[in-house]
């Protein structure tokens, strides 16, 4: 395979871990709703799809998990209760800070939404050392959408082979393999490396 100028990063389960129970758990704290009721609101309901495709503000879905779960903090408080869920994976944070040591461009592709990348890009500084950012909510369209690789292509400038892709579902690799990218479907940070490694893109130890 052709060594790839540009690398792109899912960010869920991939760069960052994240639990939506811790934020149902907080919501339950000022709410109405026990916490696996809300979690499963969360889990079954299609605010948070519309939320990161775009389809709903930020305002609006507050609005909506209000009146469902009876939360009577302020939006303050709700945005930090749902968006400080992350914590980072350090061997897939490292991984991508001795690629760009090797000089490789990175960029996120994320199905995800605002208040959680306001969260990410202020509390974790790995994520300001990508050279571009594909998310979900501002384009208005979600993984595996083709509209949405399109817009991987145009911001990396590559296409084909020229881009490796890493994502943790297995139908979002499926898409972008259909475009001809190489893919690797990341189920551990050790099975990534060794991956990485046979690519030829970092030297073996």
């Amino acid at each position: 395979m052709a060594i790839p100028p540009a690398i792109v990063f899912d960010l869920g389960k991939v760069l960052v871990d994240f639990d939506y129970s811790i934020a149902a758990r907080r919501l339950a704290s000022r709410g109405k709703l026990a916490t696996d009721q809300i979690r499963a609101f969360i889990d079954q309901s299609p605010l948070l799809f519309k939320l990161e495709s775009g389809e709903l503000s930020v305002d609006r879905f507050f609005e909506e998990v209000c009146r469902a779960t009876g939360f009577c903090g302020s939006f303050e408080e709700f945005a930090a209760f749902f968006a400080d869920i992350f914590v980072p994976i350090d061997p897939m944070v490292q991984l991508h800070a001795n690629l760009r040591s090797h000089g490789f461009r990175t960029f996120i592709f994320s199905n995800t939404n605002d208040l959680a990348i306001r969260h990410i890009r202020r509390n974790f500084p790995f994520f300001n050392d990508f050279d571009g950012y594909i998310l979900s909510y501002e384009h208005g369209a979600m993984k595996p959408d083709p509209k949405l690789y399109e817009v991987v292509e145009r911001q990396t400038e590559r296409r084909g082979p020229e881009i490796l892709y890493l994502d943790d579902r297995q139908e979002n690799i499926v898409a972008g393999k259909n475009r001809g990218w190489q893919v690797l479907l990341h189920e551990a940070p050790e099975q990534t490396r060794t991956a990485i490694q046979k690519l030829g893109l970092l030297p073996t130890p």
